[in-house]
C-alpha cells in the first residue's frame, strides 16, 4: 500500500517493565460488568433510542444480570434527563443495581447532573476529560498542568455537589484517550484526582482507563494497565476499570489481557455496539470466560431472545458470524467438519462425558438457547456424508449404513452444486425418498408367499411394464429366497448383499426401515431403502429399490426365464 510513511506509533510504552500479566493463563473470576449500551452505545445509533425504548433496553440489561448500567449523559439532552428521572421517580432501579451517569469536568454540567440524580439510591458519577497528546496539542491547546487542573477541579465539584444532593454516590474518573497519553502523565493526573477524593475501604472510587481509540496490539494495552495498577495511589481502595474500543478489531483481546494485568471492571456493550467499530463486546467476553469454566455472572442462556430484543430496539443487525450469537456460528457446511461434529456427538453420548470437547464447537449451543437441528449441520456442495447422514438421522430417524451415507452424500452434493444453492433438510429428505425408498420402476413388488421345507421357497408377485407376473425362488432364508428369485428369474446379477434395519419413530407411529446394498460385476454398489410397518416387507422393498437403482443405472434388459402373467 502507498503512504505507509505517514503513519507511526501513537501510543506510549510504560517507563518500567510491566509484563507480570504474561504469567497468568486466564481470568479465574468474572469482572464487575458495566453496560454502557444506553450511553456510549446509544449515541452511536443512527436513530437513538426513544425514552420508551430505553426503558425496555434497561429492563433487558437488568434481566441479563448487569449490576452497573450507565444510563446516559443527563446534562446533554432532555431525553437523557427525562430517562434518568423516570427511572428514579418510578422506582425502576432494582436495589442491587447501580446506575452510572457521565459528566464533563464543567461546573454547570456537573450541577445539572446532580440535580437529575436527586433521590437516587446509588449512582456512579463518571467524570472525564481528554488527556492524550493529540487532544492536548490539536484540540484544547493546553499544557499538561492545565489539563490536570480541569480534572482536579471536576473532582472537587463532584465532592461539593454530592454533599448537597440526596442519594449515595460513587466517583469515577477517566483520562479519556488514555491509550494516546504518556503513561507518566496518565498516572500523574489519576493520582492527583485520587488525592482529592482520598478513597477508603468504605468509600472506594473507580479509575477507568479507556482505550477510547485502540492504538496498539493487545499486549501493549495490558502492559499499560499493569503499570497503572502497580503505581496508582490508594490502590487497595481503587476499582480499576477498563473501557476498550475496537478500532483495530482487538477489543476483546485488549479486555482479556487487561484483566490479567489488573483490570477489575469492564465497561462495554451487548454485541459490541458503539462509536466507529464499536465498544468491547460483553457477550463475547462473558462467553469466552464460560468456555473456560468460569461463571461470568451474566444470564446469557437465551441468546436468541437477547439478540431479537437488541436488533428490534437498536435497528442494528448481529452479523451471521458474530461469536456465539451469530446465526451461522453453530453451522457446518464443510464435510470434514460435519463428520467430526457428528462423531463428537455420538462419542459424547456413549461416554456420557461431563467435559465439553466436541470438535469444532467451542461451546454447547444448548447452553445459550440454540438448537442442534437446523443449526449445526447445513448442506451445500461442500458438505460431506457425515453431515448429510446426521440430518437424516436427527430429523427423520433414518440411520443409513456408513457406505450408503457416502453414496447418498455425493448425490446430494451434486444436486446442490447443479442448483448452486444450499439444500434445506426437507429437500435432502425428498432426494432420499425419491432416489432410494420403495422404488417401483422398472420392477414393482406386490406380494410374496413362502413355504418351508429344508429351505425357504417363495412365489413373488411383481409388476413389470404394467404386467403383473409371478416368479419363484429358493433360499436359506426368506430374503435370500426373494433375492435368488430376482437373480435367477430376471437375469439380474449381483453379489455382496449388505443389510441393515432399524425402527423409525416419527410422531405416534413407528415403521421398520431396511437398507440394502448390492454389488454388480464391476464392483459398483447400488443402494435401496424400504419403509413399511412390517419388517419383512421393508426388507423386500429395500432389495427391490436397490435392484431398481442398478437396473436403471446400467439399463439392463429384464428377461423373465419362467413366469406366469396374471390376467
Amino acid at each position: 500500500m502507498k503512504n505507509t510513511e505517514k503513519y507511526s506509533r501513537s501510543y506510549f510504552m510504560p517507563p518500567v517493565k510491566s509484563m507480570k500479566w504474561m504469567e497468568k493463563e486466564y481470568s479465574t473470576k468474572a469482572p464487575l460488568w458495566c453496560s454502557v449500551d444506553l450511553r456510549d452505545g446509544n449515541q452511536a445509533l443512527v436513530v437513538p433510542l426513544t425514552l420508551e425504548e430505553k426503558l425496555v433496553y434497561f429492563q433487558l440489561l437488568v434481566k441479563i444480570g448487569f449490576k452497573e448500567i450507565e444510563v446516559g449523559f443527563p446534562a446533554a439532552s432532555e431525553t437523557e434527563y427525562a430517562f434518568l428521572r423516570t427511572l428514579i421517580e418510578q422506582d425502576l432501579i432494582p436495589d442491587d443495581v447501580t446506575i452510572q451517569v457521565l459528566t464533563q469536568s464543567r461546573d454547570h454540567i456537573i450541577e445539572k447532573t446532580f440535580e437529575c440524580l436527586k433521590g437516587v439510591n446509588k449512582a456512579v458519577v463518571h467524570l472525564y476529560n481528554s488527556t492524550s497528546l493529540a487532544q492536548r496539542e490539536q484540540v484544547f491547546k493546553k499544557s499538561k498542568e492545565e489539563i490536570i487542573d480541569i480534572a482536579v477541579t471536576g473532582a472537587k465539584l463532584l465532592q461539593k455537589y454530592a454533599s448537597e444532593t440526596e442519594g449515595n454516590f460513587i466517583f469515577q474518573y477517566s483520562p479519556e484517550s488514555f491509550t494516546g497519553t504518556e503513561l507518566d502523565f496518565a498516572l500523574d493526573i489519576c493520582n492527583r484526582v485520587l488525592d482529592v477524593w482520598q478513597p477508603t475501604a468504605d468509600n472506594q472510587v473507580i479509575i477507568n482507563l479507556p482505550a477510547t481509540v485502540s492504538l496498539s496490539m493487545p499486549h501493549v494495552y495490558a502492559s499499560q494497565i499493569e503499570f497503572m495498577s502497580d503505581h496508582l495511589n490508594y490502590r487497595e481502595n481503587v476499582i480499576l476499570s477498563i473501557h476498550p474500543h475496537n478500532d483495530r478489531g482487538t477489543g476483546v483481546a485488549d479486555a482479556e489481557l487487561a484483566m490479567l494485568a489488573g483490570g477489575q471492571r469492564i465497561e462495554g456493550t451487548l454485541f459490541g455496539n458503539g462509536e466507529r467499530t464499536g465498544n468491547v463486546d460483553i457477550v463475547t467476553l462473558a462467553l469466552n470466560m464460560f468456555t473456560h469454566g468460569v461463571d461470568p455472572q451474566l444470564d446469557l442462556e437465551n441468546i436468541p431472545e437477547i439478540m431479537a430484543t437488541y436488533e428490534r430496539l437498536t435497528k442494528m443487525k448481529v452479523h451471521e458470524r458474530h461469536p456465539y450469537a451469530g446465526k451461522l456460528v453453530y453451522t457446518a457446511f464443510s464435510g470434514s467438519h460435519q463428520d467430526a461434529i457428528t462423531k463428537g456427538f455420538k462419542w459424547r453420548e456413549e461416554k456420557e462425558n461431563e467435559n465439553w470437547k466436541v470438535p469444532y464447537l467451542v461451546i454447547d449451543p444448548k447452553d445459550i438457547g440454540r438448537e442442534y437441528e437446523g443449526d449445526i449441520i447445513r448442506i451445500n456442495s461442500q458438505s460431506g456424508k457425515g453431515g448429510i447422514g446426521y440430518l437424516l438421522e436427527q430429523q427423520y430417524s433414518l440411520d443409513l449404513p456408513p457406505k450408503m451415507r457416502e453414496s447418498f452424500g455425493y448425490n446430494v452434493k451434486n444436486v446442490s452444486d447443479q442448483l448452486n444453492k444450499e439444500l434445506l433438510p426437507h429437500e435432502i429428505y425428498d432426494i432420499f425418498i425419491n432416489g432410494y425408498v420403495n422404488l417401483k420402476t422398472p420392477i414393482e413388488f406386490i406380494d410374496y408367499q413362502f413355504t418351508k421345507h429344508d429351505d425357504f421357497q417363495t412365489v413373488l408377485t411383481i409388476r413389470i411394464n404394467g404386467d403383473v407376473q409371478e416368479i419363484s425362488g429358493v433360499g436359506n432364508g426368506r430374503l435370500d429366497a426373494i433375492s435368488n428369485a430376482l437373480q435367477t428369474e430376471l437375469g439380474i446379477s449381483y453379489s455382496d448383499l449388505v443389510y441393515k434395519e432399524h425402527a423409525q419413530e416419527i410422531g405416534s407411529k413407528s415403521n421398520a426401515v431396511s437398507y440394502i446394498g448390492i454389488t454388480d460385476i464391476n464392483g459398483t454398489v447400488y443402494w435401496g431403502c424400504g419403509i413399511d410397518a412390517d419388517i419383512m416387507n421393508s426388507s423386500v422393498k429395500a432389495l427391490f429399490s436397490a435392484a431398481n437403482n442398478m437396473l436403471t443405472y446400467i439399463q439392463l434388459p429384464i428377461q423373465i426365464n419362467s413366469s406366469l402373467t396374471i390376467q
